[in-house]
């Protein structure tokens, strides 16, 4: 049971951490949104900026000792409000444990804190040949991306964080701080922990270190963009490129919805039609070519047209970009508009039907929802939006919502492939998961037994 706090309680929490914990109206009303464009704002009673493990450790025993919710926080770039102290309590904002601890070129890997963001890592992990190759697009941390078990235009080749993080240090609301995994590749030493916490969105524990694989960089990479007739002539090349044992790098869906959006935005001439952007690598420059000449001829046979190569780094910077700010360049189309990114995954011979489906479903609503996704992996990204004081088209877009997920689910899929739970997906996790969810019940309970870590999170009102 959570409990609002008091000020002698803040006062108590201050003389060990000083500074660090601020009550500033300014600092609860920037942690009270995130990305996800909520309706409602979520401000906590407190911030503590946490700047080291020690600080994390004794936030925990002082909102264990008080009955006191704690929801972390990083980079606030979550879509589904999994970061949002919905009973307010303290925001843990990790965003100054920002160090890279070790790079370890000769293992492959990188221990960092959890506010390190990703391109951060692979900029420092370059000059050694590396990247770290999770890469969700926005500005995200490491340990967000863990809590939330993110993946990104790369999952498609090197998967989602968790085939990427191969050890973590856990605080848990006991005093004990826990690792969990190894720098090893592989273990069969008992229960798998570490796969627990990752996409627990911190209702278990709270991440206070992690370290990662990273790979190497390719020897050569080509991107190539690909306008189809329809979007579901665009996903059956999708499929037919991941059946030809073709390992593309990236392999990307946006309709013609985002794609007008994102011409209006980066000042782009794409042709406004469904769009594939896919990134290759090779050998060498050979064994390059026949890969981009064998795709092109896999994307003609579902009346793929207006190939587009980039070669050069600049050129494949300029593709990748415009992909990447999809989102925001819907945001700036719509001002004044709500927006909520939702996502389902699929098995990926599923994936035209789900996305006519779902073209179905807007249709039926009278809403406007771009399309986007990360196709190779069976898993698609809805933008759903109205104004934000529609509340008939907000209902509308639930019914949308709920559609998608009846039928993912009806095919063997999943609510969600990357955004995580949070607020959003919580109402789906009975029908996914069914007695399953009471078992993930009893974990909560042993970790976490006040249900003081981000409550009101993944399980439903039951």
């Amino acid at each position: 049971m959570t409990t609002v706090p008091t000020d002698d309680a803040f006062a108590e929490l201050h003389s060990r951490l000083g500074a660090k914990l601020s009550r500033a109206p300014g600092d609860l009303n920037a942690h009270g949104y995130d990305e996800g464009g909520s309706l409602q704002h979520y401000p906590p009673h407190a911030v503590v900026f946490a700047e080291n493990e020690q600080d994390v450790v004794d936030t925990l025993a002082f909102a264990a000792r008080h009955g006191v919710p704690v929801t972390p926080w990083a980079a606030g770039s979550g879509l589904e409000g999994n970061a949002l102290p919905v009973r307010g309590g303290i925001s843990l904002d990790v965003t100054r444990m920002n160090r890279v601890l070790r790079l370890d070129p000769d293992n492959f890997s990188a221990t960092v804190e959890p506010g390190v963001l990703y391109p951060e890592l692979s900029r420092l992990a370059r000059p050694h040949g590396l990247f770290f190759a999770v890469d969700p697009g926005a500005e995200a941390s490491l340990g967000g991306m863990a809590a939330t078990g993110a993946s990104g235009t790369g999952a498609v080749r090197y998967g989602t964080m968790r085939d990427n993080v191969l050890e973590m240090r856990v605080a848990l609301t006991d005093g004990r701080v826990i690792r969990v995994g190894s720098r090893a590749r592989k273990s069969s030493a008992g229960y798998d922990l570490k796969n627990l916490f990752v996409g627990s969105e911190g209702t278990l524990g709270v991440i206070t270190q992690l370290t990662v694989k990273l790979h190497p960089l390719p020897a050569t990479l080509a991107s190539l963009r690909a306008s189809f007739p329809t979007v579901e002539s665009a996903v059956q090349a999708a499929v037919l490129v991941m059946g030809a044992g073709v390992r593309p790098e990236r392999l990307e869906l946006v309709d013609a919805n985002t794609v007008q959006a994102v011409n209006a935005y980066k000042n782009t001439r794409y042709d406004e039609t469904p769009t594939l952007w896919i990134e290759l690598s090779g050998r060498d420059e050979t064994d390059l070519q026949t890969q981009l000449n064998l795709v092109m001829d896999l994307c003609g046979e579902t009346d793929g047209y207006g190939f587009e190569r980039a070669t050069t780094e600049g050129e494949r910077l300029a593709l990748w970009t415009a992909r990447h700010h999809a989102y925001y360049a819907i945001r700036a189309l719509f001002p004044g508009h709500r927006i909520q990114s939702t996502d389902v995954c699929v098995p990926i011979a599923e994936l035209p039907g789900a996305i006519r489906e779902t073209q179905r479903l807007l249709d039926a609503h009278d809403i406007h929802g771009p399309i986007l996704g990360h196709v190779g992996d069976g898993n698609y990204h809805v933008s759903l939006h109205a104004p934000g004081d529609d509340t008939a088209a907000w209902a509308r877009t639930q019914e949308v919502l709920k559609g998608m997920v009846a039928y993912a689910h009806g095919v063997g899929g999943t609510c969600t492939g990357e955004h995580a739970v949070g607020l959003n997906k919580r109402k789906y996790m009975r029908a996914e998961h069914g007695e399953a969810l009471d078992v993930m019940r009893s974990i909560k309970q042993l970790l976490d037994p006040q249900g003081i870590l981000n409550p009101g999170k993944i399980f439903p009102d039951e």
